[in-house]
């Protein structure tokens, strides 16, 4: 199954806590982690956050100001934001595709402007702010249990279709195929539920297969992967794995 990694977290910085918790079983269709990103305390320099592309869509919450919140997208490279020497941020990450609600409701990019949408999302964040992360997940599953109800995610049968075959996915033929669908379906599909073109999608499945270990998975050579692993993050793998933590 898919396992995105969407955080590379330096090092050096030891005063920065990275926590991701599984949801309930019966979201596990729809979300792949609640997670937690916050600071101990003010950090001596501003924090230059790594996000990998990952194909998920999230639900952002600012605890440090409770009108920042949204739902936001990263691209098919990764960005590197200032966070600043304070923060603490509480993130949904739903599975790629699941988002079914218009995709003009999706920032790119962190979410740093107060929110002006219909969505609750400012009355959740007023109730995660109350209580500790380790308590807030039944406030997460709530919010993601009204967004099933109402349509706006949902299951993605061609998405989970190329995830239970990953192993077997080299083109962008092979994922059409193995979802039984046309190659013009699987763009119009991926598209609209994703923003992703196959071929962009692909190339995020395969970053995302090395950063689970397998370096070579769906690459011509090791130099074909060192070359797609840089155009991708800015780094090559070696200088990856000493700077960040994923």
């Amino acid at each position: 199954m898919y396992d995105p990694k969407g955080n590379g977290k330096e090092k050096t910085v030891q005063a920065v806590q990275f926590v991701e918790v599984e949801p309930p079983k019966h979201l596990r269709g729809i979300v792949h982690r609640f997670l937690e990103l916050k600071t101990d305390g003010t950090l001596p320099a501003d924090y230059r956050f790594h996000a990998l592309p990952d194909a998920c869509t999230y639900v952002v919450f600012d605890q440090l100001d409770r009108t920042v919140a949204g739902v936001s997208k990263l691209r098919a490279t990764s960005e590197e934001f200032n966070l600043g020497r304070t923060f603490h941020f509480i993130n949904i990450r739903f599975l790629p595709g699941v988002w079914q609600g218009n995709l003009d409701q999706i920032a790119y990019g962190m979410v740093d402007t107060p929110y002006e949408g219909n969505l609750p999302l400012l009355a959740v964040n007023r109730d995660l702010s109350k209580q500790g992360f380790a308590d807030s997940q039944a406030i997460l599953s709530e919010l993601v249990e009204g967004l099933i109800e109402n349509k706006l995610v949902a299951s993605n049968a061609v998405t989970e279709k190329i995830f239970q075959h990953l192993d077997d996915i080299h083109t962008v033929a092979d994922m059409a195929a193995l979802s039984d669908i046309s190659p013009r379906q699987l763009q119009r599909t991926l598209k609209r539920t994703t923003g992703f073109a196959p071929h962009d999608f692909l190339k995020v499945l395969r970053l995302q297969q090395s950063l689970n270990g397998n370096d070579t998975w769906s690459y011509a050579d090791q130099s074909h992967f060192i070359h797609s692993f840089r155009k991708a993050t800015g780094y090559t793998p070696g200088r990856y794995s000493r700077k960040f933590d994923v």
